[in-house]
């Protein structure tokens, strides 16, 4: 699963075009999309994000105004992604949009979520399942920049979900991811906080191969509770000092158990 999977989700039905505005400049602010990369065109954006043509083309008009994206003529022409100034990543960084209120519940739902599969996995995923999600882990602790950590994360939280052996859950996951990874890709940047993560990610690791369900439960509502209120305090330094979304963390987060 790839940071395009979570970007061009499904919105659901009956969302306006700002809900698509929101997601892919997001998205964009972000870093998951990268700067000259191309889009899809209109009709599979319509496709992959359940919204009509006509609510694609007035998202996409929007960007192009808000000089996010630009089209291109020609054979190898499309809607292409611009590169970002920074006084732009400072103000329209999601982190900085997001309410702290907001960002406590998307932090409860995803605890929700991700505990409950997490038990789930632990009584149903197979030896199999369990190595690959270990190499995910791995790959997760070898990215080295903070866009690669939040997609490599957010691989690890849906290769989870997926283990519960549960579509619905599966698909939620991948929804909440859709506001969660543009918020954790600004964390990212901070060394130790990604092997605390790392680290906690070995912790629920263990606990699903012995078939702890209780453990397995617990350390992952640690693991996403550490990581919001990470983000409640590196929004809060964010709003006082007015600067771009560089984390300065001042402690780690708590230990899971």
């Amino acid at each position: 699963m790839t940071a395009h999977a979570i970007v061009y989700a499904p919105i659901g039905q009956g969302t306006r075009s700002d809900q698509v505005v929101e997601r892919l400049s997001n998205a964009i602010v972000a870093g998951l999309l990268h700067a000259d990369e191309q889009l899809p065109n209109e009709n599979e954006l319509s496709r992959l994000m359940g919204v009509s043509p006509v609510t694609v083309r007035e998202a996409l008009n929007t960007l192009r105004a808000r000089q996010l994206i630009d089209t291109r003529r020609g054979r190898n022409g499309g809607s292409f992604v611009c590169p970002v100034p920074a006084d732009m990543l400072r103000d329209r960084h999601p982190l900085r949009l997001a309410t702290s209120g907001d960002l406590a519940d998307l932090g409860e739902l995803h605890c929700a979520l991700i505990s409950h599969s997490a038990r789930l996995a632990s009584q149903r995923s197979t030896p199999d399942e369990h190595q690959r999600l270990a190499q995910q882990i791995d790959l997760f602790e070898a990215a080295a920049d903070p866009q690669a950590r939040a997609q490599a994360d957010m691989r690890c939280l849906l290769m989870l979900a997926s283990h519960a052996q549960s579509a619905r859950l599966a698909n939620q996951e991948l929804e909440v991811q859709a506001e969660w990874a543009p918020l954790a890709a600004s964390l990212y940047q901070d060394d130790s906080l990604h092997a605390d993560a790392v680290a906690a990610y070995r912790r629920l690791q263990e606990a699903l191969t012995q078939g702890d369900e209780a453990a397995s439960g617990e350390r992952a509502q640690d693991m996403i509770g550490a990581m919001t209120d990470c983000l409640l305090e590196h929004k809060l330094r964010l709003d006082a000092l007015g600067g771009q979304p560089t984390p300065q963390p001042t402690a780690s987060p708590p230990p899971t158990r």
